[in-house]
């Protein structure tokens, strides 16, 4: 089959059928059409010829067109012309003075030319277009031929088919690409390097005429690939003054430079948050352990993917770290976003580790300076890890980028921060390196406030065991277990204490006492003070004698209220004396019956002064047992101290003639679990035959 007119090929695309829609723009003219004989007599008359000139055609057929529209003055000048052009055969264009049938003068437009029939007869065909008309198409035409090439607006003009019928010079620099590459192909083909699916988007707009306004595209473009562009993009279906549509327009504003500054924006908002959510999390405790876990997690997973602090040991002893060799870091934190190997090639928490003097975590603790290496290596991940195993293991997890900041305070070097990237794909920068210090410097005063208090509470606990006495050698008629339990980490040393002191008489005095306060001072007052009241038992004063001496030791001695239960324990008759100084009731498991809290008189604490003590005497026989404690065993701050002295008599009762040994374990396993807030004395007295 041949190939007809009517089926051709136009800018890459088959369009079949008789005949093109009219596209409109004859229509934005008004072109009249105007055709005479050789006498210059009208023959023919379009409708827009009488639109132009006022006359209907039943008007101008048969009439001279010079008389009709040409006014008296020029007719001698178009008459010529007229000759001219039907001898010759020339064309002729210009703007000439037409008479209008209401009088008025009007330029038009005309194209003139010779016409010649079949049967050899001449005509002249004039076409006219009202002259204010064409200007003004030309003017728009230029204009918007102008704005196109000269707009820093990106635009592409598409076909139906999506195929690029144009692109301006903005658009090639913005995109980096020239219009020799895109025009004649589909859109799918040039804009590969979109995520999104651009073609299928186009379509929609093309089907729906609904445009599609500032759309915010992220992406790395051919020209620039290691760099990301932010674009505003714009679609609109193009549609002619008849509603044809005749393909598709987009456009294309790069806004990098406000994507990227947004960007820093947020990007700064973000560290002052994570500033100020350092300050606020950061050092809650005076715990070591806990202040470092806390710092490792706020910078995962914002700055870094996987964190760890280490401590040099020569600062936790309070040594100075050596200048040269390997150095010896304690691990305290390791915090990782998600589980990775990255973790595993950290040192756990609470292990010492050796790094060598070719380690970048010793060069940053050498040299007090951070350590960033963009874009690590493997030669860099085996200076970064320990050994040739954890190296392997920060390999697998596809560690690249390490950043490594002393921590400092107060002038001198306590250990390191520790940060690589696996999933955030950005490299660590200049910015980072400030922010990690920024926090590095923040976290590092509440490690060296830690580190000064747990080596003051380790001075303060030493103290405080040393003073208390050893049970070692057999009381007679008593069978004695004791206990003292520190506070939890996170709290400071008090000055509880307990005693078993042999008297004359096979008799023994207890005592439990609790210094208020907290630290060495409490630690040396509790030391004073069972220093003393050994010194008084051995005179065998009674007990509300001790207790009064005890009083007037302490009266005037700052922090020195102390609150003490005071007994003296007779097996030979059978009975025990009781003293209390503002203390907690002691209870009573007397075989037979529940265990009871005993109704004495409190008394008011040493070093209050001007209050007598009053002693009460109870039977102690064989079998019966006698628990003395200080408030850390029953006071919290969550339950009423009555439900706490009730816990404590069911736990007595439900370790009743057990080994004392495992009573006292069993009674602080159930009442205060390590970790409280207060430091307890447990002491529990059985009587023997």
């Amino acid at each position: 089959m041949g190939t007809t007119d009517s089926s051709r090929a136009v800018a890459g695309r088959s369009v079949a059928g008789p005949a093109a829609p009219p596209s409109g723009l004859l229509d934005l003219l008004s072109v009249a059409a105007v055709v005479l004989n050789t006498a210059g007599e009208v023959v023919f008359w379009s409708p827009k010829a009488e639109e132009l000139f006022g006359y209907t055609a039943a008007e101008a057929l048969g009439q001279s067109a010079a008389r009709l529209t040409v006014h008296e003055e020029h007719r001698d000048e178009v008459t010529k012309l007229f000759a001219e052009i039907m001898e010759s055969g020339t064309d002729w264009a210009g703007v000439f003075p037409i008479r209008h049938k209401d009088g008025s003068t009007r330029l038009v437009e005309f194209r003139n030319m010779r016409l010649l029939d079949d049967l050899g007869d001449v005509y002249a065909l004039g076409l006219a277009a009202d002259q204010a008309a064409v200007e003004r198409i030309e003017r728009d035409a230029a204009l918007a031929m102008r704005l196109v090439s000269q707009s820093p607006v990106g635009l592409a003009i598409l076909d139906p088919d999506l195929r690029y019928v144009a692109v301006n010079p903005a658009l090639e620099r913005i995109t980096g690409q020239s219009a020799a590459e895109r025009l004649g192909r589909p859109v799918g083909e040039v804009l590969t390097f979109l995520d999104t699916d651009p073609e299928a988007r186009l379509r929609r707009v093309l089907e729906t005429g609904e445009s599609v306004v500032d759309r915010d595209i992220v992406c790395r473009p051919p020209a620039d690939p290691d760099h990301e562009h932010a674009w505003s993009v714009s679609y609109y279906r193009l549609d002619d003054s008849g509603g044809r549509v005749l393909g598709l327009a987009y456009s294309v504003i790069d806004v990098t430079e406000r994507h990227r500054a947004a960007a820093e924006a947020a990007q700064a908002r973000q560290r002052l948050a994570l500033i100020a959510q350092a300050s606020a999390c950061v050092g809650s405790t005076l715990d070591l352990e806990t202040t470092a876990r806390e710092l490792a997690d706020v910078v995962v997973p914002v700055l870094a993917d996987v964190a760890a602090v280490d401590v040099l040991d020569s600062a936790l002893d309070g040594r100075t770290a050596p200048s040269e060799g390997p150095a010896l870091f304690r691990a305290l934190a390791v915090r990782a976003a998600l589980s990775t190997e990255a973790a595993r090639a950290a040192d756990p928490p609470g292990g010492l580790a050796t790094y060598g003097s070719d380690r970048l975590i010793t060069r940053c603790v050498r040299t007090r300076q951070p350590v960033m290496v963009p874009h690590t290596t493997r030669r860099d991940l085996e200076r970064i890890a320990r050994h040739g195993e954890a190296a392997s293991l920060l390999a697998t997890a596809g560690v690249h980028s390490y950043l490594a900041v002393p921590l400092m305070a107060r002038g001198e070097v306590l250990g390191a921060l520790d940060l690589v990237r696996t999933r955030n794909p950005a490299p660590f920068d200049d910015d980072d390196v400030f922010l990690a210090l920024e926090l590095a410097a923040r976290a590092a005063v509440c490690i060296d406030n830690a580190r000064g208090y747990q080596a003051q509470r380790h001075a303060a606990l030493t103290l405080q065991r040393s003073m208390l006495p050893q049970l070692t050698s057999p009381l007679p008629g008593l069978e004695v277990a004791c206990r003292y339990q520190p506070a939890g980490a996170a709290s400071e040393i008090g000055g509880d204490w307990y005693d078993a002191i042999p008297l004359r008489g096979d008799k023994t005095a207890l005592v439990v006492g609790d210094v208020m306060g907290s630290g060495i001072n409490a630690a040396a007052t509790m030391g004073q003070l069972r220093s003393a009241a050994r010194a008084f038992a051995e005179l065998d004063l009674a007990p509300a004698e001790v207790l009064y001496h005890l009083g007037h030791l302490t009266e005037g001695v700052e922090q020195a209220i102390t609150t003490c239960i005071y007994c003296v324990c007779d097996p030979r008759r059978g009975q025990c004396r009781i003293c209390l100084a503002g203390h907690l009731p002691p209870a009573l498991l007397r075989v037979g019956h529940a265990p009871r809290l005993l109704d004495l008189p409190t008394g008011a604490p040493l070093g209050v002064g001007g209050v007598p003590f009053e002693a009460a005497t109870i039977a102690f026989h064989p079998g019966d047992e006698l628990v003395l404690y200080t408030d850390g065993l029953v006071e919290t701050r969550s339950e009423p101290i009555d439900a706490r002295l009730d816990t404590l008599l069911d736990a007595l009762a439900a370790t009743r003639g057990h080994d004392l040994e495992e009573t006292c374990d069993r009674v602080l396993e159930i009442l205060r679990p390590p970790g409280g807030e207060d430091d307890v004395a447990l002491l529990i007295a059985r009587s023997q035959p």
